[in-house]
Order: structure tokens, then sequence, then C-alpha cells
């Protein structure tokens, strides 16, 4: 008799997948009410803080945190869950399966006025994503993606859900030809820059927030490089949704990006999120 594929105690691969299958329409349901608080906050009177690392944070972060936290709760309490608005009290590393939340990716964005802004959501299992929402409520979009069971491009107005496309990442366009680079609007570094330059034929397109990803998983965009410092939960989600719509997401020496390792702050160095996983390092 074969040893089973992991320790006793331990959920298998197949029980995990189904697992992510069954949350996938409830989740999806959770990003858009956490989307539909953001833009009844945005309507109105907006007071920002600002965090002791020096990043902006508003009642909206802390309200799409709220409706989060108390959905997960609800639908998986017994899985845990590190989100940007609570990390202080997160106890890493996390075994097995572990929700990654950012109930407001692009603050910046937000204040400003911009609607590139995200709520993300990741179920990652064994350190790796394995199902990723990220939803852009002032755009009307959810991207979505179960790791080996597909992407979709969900479509919502205030009524409620419109459509449910399928997506799936491009090929990288043959020599000579132009490709897009996914570039931040708010932070930029010098080694991406480097990066994108070296190679002939980019056009950069500039973005906020993990619209990125899904811009590179519905074949929008080619690539997305990120070489600078940045936090798990920034990425989790569209890591996940672009894996699901066919890419591939690693560091930025080309090897698998891993979670929960025990990094300080829970931030990753850097990563290259590419829609053509046969594309060069």
């Amino acid at each position: 008799m074969s040893a089973p594929d992991h320790p006793p105690g331990t959920p298998s691969s197949a029980a995990i997948d189904s697992r992510a299958a069954a949350l996938l329409e409830p989740l999806t349901a959770l990003v858009i009410e956490a989307g539909a608080a953001i833009l009844a906050i945005r309507c109105g009177a907006l007071a920002v803080e600002t965090k002791t690392d020096g990043s902006p944070v508003t009642q909206a972060d802390l309200a799409a945190d709220r409706i989060i936290s108390d959905g997960l709760a609800r639908l998986a309490p017994d899985i845990p869950s590190l989100s940007e608005e609570r990390a202080g009290d997160a106890k890493p590393p996390f075994a097995d399966l572990f929700f990654v939340v950012d109930p407001l990716d692009g603050t910046k964005e937000f204040i400003a006025g911009r609607d590139e802004f995200t709520v993300n959501v990741a179920l990652v299992a064994n350190g790796t994503p394995i199902l990723g929402l990220v939803g852009a409520p002032a755009l009307g979009l959810v991207w979505r993606g179960h790791v080996g069971h597909g992407a979709a491009r969900v479509v919502c107005t205030a009524s409620g859900v419109t459509a449910i496309e399928p997506v799936r990442t491009r090929p990288l366009p043959s020599p000579g030809a132009p490709w897009i680079a996914a570039v931040s609007r708010s932070h930029g570094d010098a080694r991406t820059d480097a990066f994108i330059a070296a190679r002939p034929g980019a056009v950069r397109k500039t973005l906020g927030s993990a619209v990125k990803f899904g811009r590179v998983a519905d074949g929008s965009v080619d690539i997305y490089p990120r070489l600078s410092p940045t936090s798990e939960w920034d990425v989790a989600a569209g890591h996940a949704v672009v894996v699901a719509a066919g890419g591939k997401v690693t560091d930025g020496q080309g090897q698998p990006l891993r979670y929960s390792t025990g990094r300080p702050g829970f931030i990753l160095p850097d990563f290259i999120a590419r829609g053509d996983p046969t594309a060069e390092s």
C-alpha cells in the first residue's frame, strides 16, 4: 500500500481542492459586499490616518476588513487568516491552510479618487495560493481563479452579478512585436525599470493596486514585474488568479514564490507575474 501524500491528521490535496471549490461563490459574494461598503464610504467624507509604517488607512479599509473578517469566521471558522489590518495579531507561520486578505489594496489610489483599488482575498495551502479573488468595486469587476480549474472575470453592478466571463492569459508576442508590462503608479523602483528596459519592445501600462494581476489574467497585459519588497497580502490573491488563468508567478530569480515562511513583516522581496508561463526568467 502506498503512503499518503500528506502527514497524518492533515487534509489531503483532494480535500483542500474540494474545500476551495466550495468557498468560491461565498467568497465572491463577500468580496462584492466589502467593495460595496468601500464605495458607500467613498461617497462621503473621508478621514485618512497614518499607520506606524507610514502608509495611509481610512475608514473604508477598516469597514471592508470587518466585513471580510466576520464573513470568513462564518464561512470557515477553522481556517486562520492574515489581514493587512490585523497583521500585528497574526501568529505565523500558518500551517496547511490559511486566508490572506487585503481589504483595500491601493489605498493611495482610493484617496486620490481613482478607480484602481481592490479587495483581495486568497486561500493559501502549504505556502502556495490556490484560490484568489481580486475585486475592483469601482470598475464593477471581480477577477477570480481556482488553480487547476480556471479563472473568470465577474461583472457586477449595484443590482448584482450580470456576467461571468472565463479569462485566460495570452502568449507573449513574437520577438520584435510590442508587449505590455504593467507598472505601478505609486511604487516605482529602479530594478523594475531596468528589468523592463532590458527587454526590447516593452510598452509600459501604468495601473494601480492588484488590478495589474487581473489584467495579466485576462490577457490585457503580458507581464507584471515588481522587483522591490511588498507584502504577502498585496500579492497572494492575484498570484492565484494569474496561475489559474494559465500564467506563472515567481520570485525575481524565477523560483517558486512561497507564503508564510516566517519572513519579518510578511514581506516578499520581489516577484514577477507572467501571462505566458514559458516566457524567459
